[in-house]
Order: structure tokens, then sequence, then C-alpha cells
């Protein structure tokens, strides 16, 4: 009952909701960069929201099932094949044994998730599995899958007795309403007012560059040099996933899920909760425009995409239960 890496990808993690809690002890919270696909993946085979799945980049890994599963691909399409015949993203997937799921050629997105029903068999840390690269902990071993590794099933699937080879399921997530493709919005951050009347300006309306720095500690920014009113020295603060810092250089970082606890450059502005999974989406050369928002529209996004989560949850559940009803 496992999944083997047959071909390692280039950054390929054991990730789930993220370790919470421990950002005092200067522990970051990890978690998957996009939090919506992880749901979406989770819930299309009716996991727990936040079970712990495999998270990759492209060129991404090839898998083989040493055991028969059910599984759900979801976040950027990769152009997804299982014994060479084509899959899809965000549709339930029977994978017959010894199968081998692989990954060629980057159609849209730019990273993805692949849920097993049931979870994986791995060590709690800090009561989550997500991996840690930082300090070698969570995941498998605190690092990234290799080619040879082998992870165990947590459960085994039951699948209906006239199941055979691989399978997919009619079904399909519809996350067209969970991603912004033409504007991420922000709220003005602790700092904003620091910026210069120039800077201000350009950050009512800003379009940034995504960088080939970028990471899972922060996507870095290019655009016009964004300047202070004054040179001023800010005591290190608490920052979080999300957080838009202004650096030295006059350009910008997003801190992401691998962000340090605390930060000492100003925080200009904060990318909201439910604009996350779009920007993290967004490959290195992609030009973003940003936009400020208030609390309350803020608030009102973010509970429209908590809404659509769980009715995209009571909806798996009840085909999932006719489908073996039938």
């Amino acid at each position: 009952m496992s999944i083997e890496i047959v071909k390692a990808g280039l950054v390929c993690t054991i990730q789930d909701g993220g370790r919470k809690g421990f950002q005092h002890l200067g522990i970051n919270p990890s978690g998957a960069m996009d939090p919506v696909a992880m749901q979406v993946a989770n819930l299309l085979i009716q996991n727990k929201p936040d079970e712990a799945l495999i998270e990759f980049f492209y060129p991404a890994p090839a898998f083989q099932f040493k055991q028969a599963a059910f599984i759900a691909l979801s976040g950027a399409d990769f152009g997804a094949t299982i014994d060479d015949t084509p899959v899809p993203i965000h549709q339930p997937i029977f994978v017959p044994a010894n199968a081998t799921l692989k990954f060629i050629k980057k159609t849209k997105g730019h990273i993805g998730y692949l849920a097993i029903q049931g979870g994986l068999a791995l060590n709690e840390w800090l009561n989550s599995f997500s991996t840690n690269t930082r300090v070698i902990a969570g995941g498998f071993d605190g690092r990234n899958l290799m080619k040879g590794d082998l992870i165990a099933f947590k459960t085994t699937t039951h699948f209906p007795k006239e199941t055979e080879g691989l399978q997919i399921l009619p079904w399909i997530a519809d996350t067209k309403g969970l991603y912004q493709v033409e504007r991420i919005r922000y709220l003005p951050g602790r700092e904003f007012s620091l910026l210069n009347q120039a800077s201000q300006q350009f950050m009512t309306n800003a379009q940034f560059t995504v960088q080939a720095d970028s990471d899972r500690m922060g996507y870095r920014l290019k655009g016009p040099l964004l300047r202070l009113k004054k040179t001023i020295e800010l005591i290190s603060s608490g920052v979080t996933n999300g957080t838009l810092q202004l650096l030295p250089s006059g350009q910008c970082i997003v801190l992401l899920a691998d962000h340090q606890t605390t930060g000492g450059y100003p925080r200009i502005g904060h990318i909201i909760q439910a604009d996350l999974p779009s920007l993290v989406q967004q490959a290195p050369g992609t030009i973003i425009q940003m936009v400020p928002v208030n609390m309350e529209t803020a608030e009102k996004i973010n509970k429209q995409q908590i809404q659509y989560l769980q009715q995209l949850k009571n909806a798996c559940t009840l085909q999932l239960h006719a489908y073996h009803r039938y």
C-alpha cells in the first residue's frame, strides 16, 4: 500500500494545512502554497480538506502506484497521464495497481497537487505533516521527495467490486470562481502611509512582474521603484502569509508559506487570503495587477470562497455515496 517516486521533480514535498500556532517560537507555518487547490483535491475524494498531500512544480515528478488508489489532481495542469492515457485535473480517478502517473506538458498554472484517498502514512511534527526543509522536519524525512522514495498509504481504498482498470469519475470541480486571473487584491498595510505620494499613487493600480528567484518563502516582484517619504529603521515585527514588504532595493516581496516569522522591512500591504491561491499559481515572468480593497470587501470575498468549498464538499459526498450504491 504505497506510492513510489520513479522520477524526481523540481520541487516536490508533502504539505497540508500548515503548522499553526508556533510562530512565537520562530517556527514558520509551511503548508500548501495553494490552499484552495489542496482543499479541492482532498474534497473530490472525501478526505479532510487539509489532509496531507503531494505538492509539486514543473518539471513534475512521476509516480508508480504499488496498490490501486483513488486520487485527485488539482492546481496546475501539467498534462497528466496514467500509463500514457491523458487524465484531467479536478476529477476523481481510480488508479489500478502498478500504474504510472506522469506529467508531460505545462499547460496552465505553476503548482500541482496529488491527493490520495485516506491520506499518507507520515510522522507528524508539531501538529502538522508539512515539510519544513529548513529544519529538516515534517513530511518525508523533512526533505524534498526523491527518486526511489516509497510513501505508504494511511488506509486501503475500498473499490466497488466492478471497478477494474483506470476509471475517471464523471463529476468535475469548477474552480473558475475561486481564482482571480485579472487582478490580485490587497489590504494596505501598517507602513503603507510611509510611502511617498508617487508610490502610494502607483499602488492604487500596480503592475508587477513575478521574478525567477521566487520560491516557497516568497514571490519577488519587479515594478517601478517604490520610495518612502524618509529613511527610517523599523523594529522587527510579525509577518504572515501574504504580507507585502518593501525591500531596500525599492522592489517588493510577498511572503508565502515558508516565510520567516518576523521582519523589519515596511509592510505596505497584505494580499487578501482569498487571492493568495491566484498569486502563487502565477509563473515567473507573469505580470500581475494589484489593487487595494478594504476589510469589508476582503471578508466578503473570503466568505464566498469558504461557502463554495463547503458546497463542493457536500456535492462530492453525495456523488461518491451514489457511485458506491450503484
